[in-house]
């Protein structure tokens, strides 16, 4: 039998909270059922029978499976972001910041639902190259790389290091935070513990900060 659309209580369309609520709800079933079962086994009949919708209801909302993908890494990397980003790059050292800016990536990259993304983008991009492209433009990575690089030209033009490419050295930094400790995780080797993981923040940022030749 045909699932039929989900209406308001009042009857007619449904208001813009009722309709945010309805998308959040395929974006919650849609998650766990990708996170569990992959990508290419979830099809859009699955989630709109799991949500308790038709299809129509779905497509009202997204256009076709790699939108609605987008928009779960992107409720994901919201959900991990810090409340107040800006006050995380003020008023500290930098030796500071980067072991806070360390300890925050970290853990969001650890946390279940990230590795479980990982996990899937490792399974199913060649089959899917279109995630590769939502990662892209969704994930935070390059966000992050910014950011960072922004930082460390403050501190190139104050003098306080010398590098003749800050970009390049955001994203290894970003490289020396997360890929052992994430691979780890996954399964490659044993998951690092609490303090095995303050350990490695805090060796991480000196040998970057050696490699800046900090003046």
């Amino acid at each position: 039998m045909q699932k039929q659309d989900v209406k308001p209580r009042s009857g007619g369309r449904p208001s813009r909270a009722e309709a945010s609520q309805i998308a959040e709800h395929i974006l919650g079933v849609a998650t766990d059922l990708i996170f569990t079962n992959g990508y290419g086994n979830t099809s859009i009949e699955a989630i709109a029978s799991a949500c308790g919708i038709s299809k129509r209801t779905f497509y009202h909302r997204f256009a076709d499976k790699s939108e609605l993908f987008a928009s779960v890494v992107h409720r994901l990397i919201e959900s991990l972001r810090p409340s107040d980003e800006t006050r995380l790059f003020k008023g500290k050292t930098l030796e500071a910041i980067l072991q806070q800016l360390a300890t925050i990536i970290l853990n969001a990259a650890l946390s279940p639902q990230a590795l479980a993304l990982h996990r899937v983008m490792m399974a199913e991009a060649t089959r899917f190259p279109e995630l590769a492209i939502v990662m892209h433009k969704e994930g935070a990575r390059s966000e992050a790389i910014h950011r960072i690089s922004l930082l460390l030209d403050h501190e190139k033009k104050a003098r306080h290091i010398a590098l003749p490419d800050t970009r390049f050295a955001a994203e290894q930094f970003l490289h020396m935070v997360i890929d052992a400790p994430q691979q780890r995780a996954l399964g490659l080797g044993t998951p690092m513990n609490k303090d095995e993981l303050n350990r490695w923040i805090n060796d991480t940022v000196t040998l970057f900060l050696h490699g800046c030749n900090i003046t």
